[in-house]
Formats: C-alpha cells, structure tokens, sequence
C-alpha cells in the first residue's frame, strides 16, 4: 500500500497488472462461465479474514465455492496473482478528499480508516509488501495523503517520504504481529529485567507501568505532523 521508493520505474504491464486496472474479459465461446473473479476473491478473503493469509491456497478457495481447483485458473492465473486481487478488493476506498478539510484532519481521517481496513483484514500489512502489482484503489490511498500534503511547503520527493513514514508508523503500531518484538510486550520479560535492574536501568524505569493501548500510534502521528507543520512554518514565504 506505500508509495515505491524506486521512484522512475514503471511497473510492467504484466497480466495481473492488466486484470487489476481493466479487469478481464471473459471467454466469448463455450458455456457461460459459472464464477467471476470477484466471485473467487470474496471466497479466498473471508478464508483469510478468518483463518490467516497462510491457509489461503487455490484448493481452499475451489472448496469454499464448490467448484475444482482447474477451474480457479480460468479466471485467476496463479495464487500471487490470487493475493492481487484480494489485496485490491479488502483496501477499499480511502476517504472522500474533502477539499476545504485542513491537512491535518484529513491525515487523522485517513490514518483512522485505514487502521480500520487493516483491523478486519488483519492479514493485509503483511500481505501488501515488496514489489508487486498494484491496483487503482490501493495506489489512492497514497494519492489521499500526497493531495491533503499538497497545500504544504514541501516538495514533490518530500511529500513521498512523508507518506512513505506514515504508512511505516501505521503498520508499525496496527498489531505485535506487524511491529518489531520488543521486550516490553513479551509475558516474563518484564520480571527479569526487574531482576538486573543495574544493566536495565531505563528499561525497568520505562515499564513500570503498562504501554499505550494503540502502541504509540497517536502519540508517534502527532509527532510526525508535528515535524511535517515545522518543516512547512520553516519555509514561511
């Protein structure tokens, strides 16, 4: 879901590529096909949504719609392919870009619905890595962020950074499962740090008490914006 940091490189107009943005058309001849690709990847998002991205796979998927594995690949050419299309279709929209909204409600809006999208498909922030093709609906919510950037001093390269560092924040702080382990989150580790409290000094200090409830997530945003707003007053015309 982030911008590239390859910037200059254009995506090869693969088949997947070709299926995400124009859709695929179906066979004129033979019988009429009895299932459609979106039809395919409702079945194999709820399976995620329910079961992990890990118990994804072409067989589970035929099973779910009662239709054989062979007959999947009429519409979906691969499982990567399959992951695609899911990815596409559980993002959404992003906001409605509110012209007259300041920038930072609209940041807080889209961090918000975001987290939202990634709470009931908990499988996507780690789905949506690496290079890979994308869809229209995907690649907007990083056009909402550099759009609500745009009123700002800050110039083109800045604006993708900014939205690079706010989807890293937003993944960072979704879930343990997405964040970096550490110590404080980890049952038993607190006591033996307690333990040599002479080698954890600031540790044991800093988890005396439980951390936030959100992982830092609206705390690290504000600071982030923080920084984005200096940065613009920095550069007052």
């Amino acid at each position: 879901m982030e911008p590239s940091r390859e910037l200059g490189i254009d995506v090869a107009m693969t088949d997947t590529t070709e299926l995400l943005w124009h859709g695929r058309e179906a066979a004129t001849r033979g019988p009429k096909p009895a299932l459609s690709v979106e039809q395919i990847t409702a079945a194999a998002v709820a399976i995620a949504d329910q079961h992990g991205i890990g118990a994804v796979s072409m067989q589970a998927v035929a099973d779910s719609v009662g239709f054989t594995k062979m007959s999947l690949y009429r519409y979906v050419q691969s499982k990567d392919e399959l992951l695609a299309v899911m990815i596409e279709q559980a993002v959404g929209e992003p906001p409605t870009f509110t012209p007259n909204q300041p920038w930072r409600s609209r940041i807080d809006t889209w961090a918000q619905q975001l987290a939202e999208v990634w709470r009931r498909h908990a499988w996507l922030p780690q789905a949506a890595v690496g290079h890979r093709a994308m869809g229209p609906r995907e690649i907007s919510w990083s056009e909402y962020v550099l759009r609500a950037l745009g009123e700002l001093r800050l110039t083109p390269s800045e604006r993708v950074d900014v939205t690079f560092m706010l989807f890293g924040h937003l993944r960072n702080t979704q879930s343990l499962e997405t964040a970096g382990t550490q110590a404080w989150n980890e049952p038993g580790h607190r006591e033996l740090m307690t333990q040599r409290p002479d080698d954890f000094p600031a540790m044991v200090e800093a988890t005396a008490t439980p951390p936030s409830d959100d992982f830092g997530r609206r705390l690290g945003l504000r600071l982030i914006l923080n920084g984005v707003q200096a940065l613009h007053d920095s550069r007052a015309r």
